[in-house]
C-alpha cells in the first residue's frame, strides 16, 4: 500500500510518500480502508520529535503520522465483537493514519451516524473530542462562567466556541487577522481580541471588569502561557492543550502560581481523557448529535490535499494558514 512515512525527525520535508506492507488486524484491532486522514497539530508534534518515547504518544521511527481517519472496515481482528466488514467507521488516538489502510485498536472506533458526512465525521474526532474534553471533563463550563480561548478561528477554537456557549458559558477570544476576527463573531462570541494588536491581558481584565476569566484555553504555548495566566480569576485554571509556537519551559511556583491568585496548571492529553470505549464514545455521540441538530458547525479546510501533500498540509497548519480541519484524501 502507500502511505506516508517518516525516516528521521524534522521539518514538513521528511514527510516522504512510499509503498511499504499493509497491515492486519490483530487481536482485538480492526483493519480500516480510509477515504480521509485528518491532519491535527498532533501530527506535527510527532514529527518534530516532541513526542519522543517515552510519551503517551511515544514516536519511534520509521513512522507513519495520523491519529484520526474515517473509511470502511476491511478486516476484523480476533475477538472484535459489534463490527462488520463494510461498517462506515471513523475513530480517534490510532496511529499510522497517513495511509491507504490503517489497523486500530476497536475501542477506538466507532460507526459514523447516517447524518454525518465522512469528512466531518473525522473532523469532529480528533478536534471534537478535543474542544469536549477541555469544556466538559478539564472544566466543566456553566451559565455564569467566562472562558478565555486562544486561536478560536483555529479548527478546535471554532468548536471550543459552540460547545462553550452550549454549556452556558461567555466567551473571549484571541484571533490573528480581522478575517478571523470575522468567523469568531459569526459564531457569537462575547469579545474578540486582536491580539497582534493589542495587549490581550489588559483586553481581557476590561472584557471582564477587572476580574479576569474562569478557565483559560491555550493552544498557543510558549508565546502565550504566562499571559494566560494572567488572565485569571483567583483561583482560575489555564489549561494548556496545545504548543503551536513551542513548547512552554517551566511554571514559576511563586511567580506564575500564587501570584496570580493561587491559579491551576495543567497540561492535558486528550488520551488522558478518552482512555477507554464508553468514554470514546459518550464524547463521539455528544458531538456528533450537536453537529446533526445543527447546533455545532464544523468547519473543513478547503483544500483537496492527497496523501503525497501532506507536507503541504503540515506547512499550512503550522503556519495558520487554515480555519478548518485539514483532510487527505486517500486513494
Amino acid at each position: 500500500m502507500q502511505g506516508i512515512q517518516m525516516s528521521e525527525f524534522g521539518g514538513p520535508e521528511v514527510l516522504v510518500l512510499r509503498e511499504f506492507e499493509r497491515p492486519r488486524a490483530k487481536a482485538g484491532e480492526v483493519l480500516i480502508k480510509l477515504d480521509y486522514a485528518g491532519v491535527s497539530f498532533a501530527d506535527t508534534y510527532m514529527r518534530r520529535g516532541y513526542y519522543k518515547p517515552p510519551h503517551t504518544y511515544a514516536t519511534r521511527l520509521p513512522f507513519t503520522p495520523g491519529v484520526d481517519g474515517v473509511g470502511r472496515i476491511a478486516e476484523i481482528g480476533a475477538g472484535v465483537s459489534g463490527f462488520s466488514a463494510g461498517d462506515h467507521v471513523t475513530y480517534v488516538l490510532g496511529h499510522n493514519s497517513y495511509a491507504q489502510y490503517v489497523a486500530v485498536a476497536s475501542w477506538k472506533v466507532v460507526r459514523v451516524p447516517p447524518d454525518v458526512p465522512a469528512p466531518f465525521a473525522c473532523a469532529l474526532m480528533v478536534n471534537g473530542l478535543t474542544a469536549y474534553y477541555l469544556s466538559h471533563q478539564l472544566f466543566l463550563l456553566r451559565p455564569g462562567h467566562t472562558c478565555l480561548i486562544h486561536a478560536g478561528a483555529g479548527s478546535v477554537g471554532q468548536l471550543l466556541i459552540q460547545l462553550a456557549h452550549l454549556r452556558g458559558a461567555r466567551v473571549i477570544t484571541t484571533v490573528g487577522s480581522p478575517e478571523k476576527e470575522k468567523i469568531v463573531r459569526d459564531l457569537g462570541v462575547d469579545a474578540a481580541i486582536l491580539y497582534r494588536e493589542v495587549d490581550f491581558v489588559a483586553a481581557v481584565r476590561e472584557a471582564t471588569g477587572g476580574e479576569g476569566v474562569d478557565v483559560a484555553y491555550d493552544s498557543v504555548g510558549l508565546d502565550t502561557y504566562r499571559n494566560s495566566m494572567k488572565c485569571l480569576k483567583r483561583r482560575g485554571v489555564c489549561a494548556l492543550y496545545g504548543a503551536a509556537s513551542g513548547v512552554p519551559d517551566c511554571v514559576r511556583p511563586m511567580e506564575d502560581l500564587a501570584e496570580n491568585g493561587s491559579i491551576f496548571v495543567t497540561r492535558s492529553h486528550l488520551a488522558h481523557y478518552m482512555t477507554d470505549g464508553e468514554e470514546i464514545a459518550k464524547a463521539s455521540a455528544a458531538v456528533f448529535a450537536a453537529h446533526g441538530s445543527g447546533k455545532l458547525k464544523t468547519a473543513i479546510d478547503p483544500r483537496r490535499l492527497t496523501l503525497a501533500q501532506a507536507a503541504e498540509a503540515h506547512r499550512a497548519i503550522e503556519s495558520s494558514a487554515s480555519t478548518g480541519k485539514i483532510l487527505l484524501q486517500v486513494p
